[in-house]
């Protein structure tokens, strides 16, 4: 089994490591574009056509399906995505978790990119799923540039700026950003300090990844038996280059999940 996913940076590490606690044994192939992020600045013409660049280099690689781990690009680019790749490489989409942290009723808080925030996609989102629910959009500047760079300072300033914008009832907040479940520790802690509560933190990877797998027909793992197999292969690629995990990637737990290790036993496909 292999499974592509692809990002404009490190963003692509929550699902990557969702996926690996999952089925342990499937082969990555993680496909950013540092060359151009961040990708929300960009026309949406421009995500397209880099989107479909980063996309191709994962497909040369014959994966068994395509994560676009990017809520970015899944907006402006999936069906350029999908009409490139499918039926070939399905490809599955990264979408907010408004509906799960709506469900209990709210108020909501939807952490996201300044381009996405207050964007027609997200109204659209928040109108379907988040009907009569109080909603607050919330632009994080900086936040994924410097989650990219392991920015320490840099995050903090952007965690605690986005914290001071969020109504302190808040009962949920939204990751809008596949970036920011790589600071969800940070996060909290902010919120704590402004709500003196523990709002729940709703992100997209663990449902992605179920979902990229139930696509490709994969036997749940705890209905699979048990088999010894060696390492699963990781390939990383940086705007088509072949290339090894940044540096950055490894100030993570998600990054430092995947470094490859030997596999004593994982369930069989």
């Amino acid at each position: 089994m292999k499974i592509a996913l692809m990002d404009s940076g490190i963003g692509l590490l929550p699902t990557a490591a969702a996926v690996r606690r999952l089925r342990p044994e499937a082969e990555l192939v993680l496909s950013s574009d540092p060359d151009g992020m961040p990708w929300g600045p960009h026309t949406p013409e421009d995500i397209v056509t880099r989107a479909l660049i980063v996309a191709r280099a994962a497909a040369a690689h014959a994966p068994d399906a395509l994560i676009v781990a990017c809520n970015t690009a899944s907006v402006h680019a999936l069906p350029a995505l999908r009409e490139a790749l499918e039926p070939g490489i399905p490809v599955i989409g990264t979408v907010p978790a408004v509906k799960p942290a709506a469900a209990a009723g709210g108020p909501v808080a939807i952490w996201a990119t300044p381009a996405t925030t207050g964007s027609a996609y997200q109204k659209r989102l928040i109108a379907e799923h988040a009907d009569g629910v109080d909603v607050t959009e919330v632009p994080c500047p900086g936040l994924a540039e410097a989650v990219q760079h392991a920015d320490t300072e840099g995050i903090a300033a952007a965690v605690t700026a986005a914290a001071a914008l969020t109504p302190a009832d808040v009962t949920a907040v939204v990751l809008g950003c596949t970036h920011y479940e790589l600071v969800a520790d940070h996060i909290r802690q902010a919120l704590r300090t402004r709500t003196d509560t523990d709002p729940a933190l709703y992100g997209s990877a663990p449902a992605v990844a179920a979902q990229a797998l139930r696509r490709i027909g994969a036997t749940p793992p705890s209905a699979a038996p048990a088999v010894r197999v060696a390492a699963p292969g990781l390939t990383v690629l940086c705007s088509g280059r072949p290339a090894a995990l940044p540096d950055a990637a490894l100030t993570y737990p998600e990054g430092e999940l995947l470094r490859v290790h030997p596999v004593a036993a994982v369930q069989a496909p």
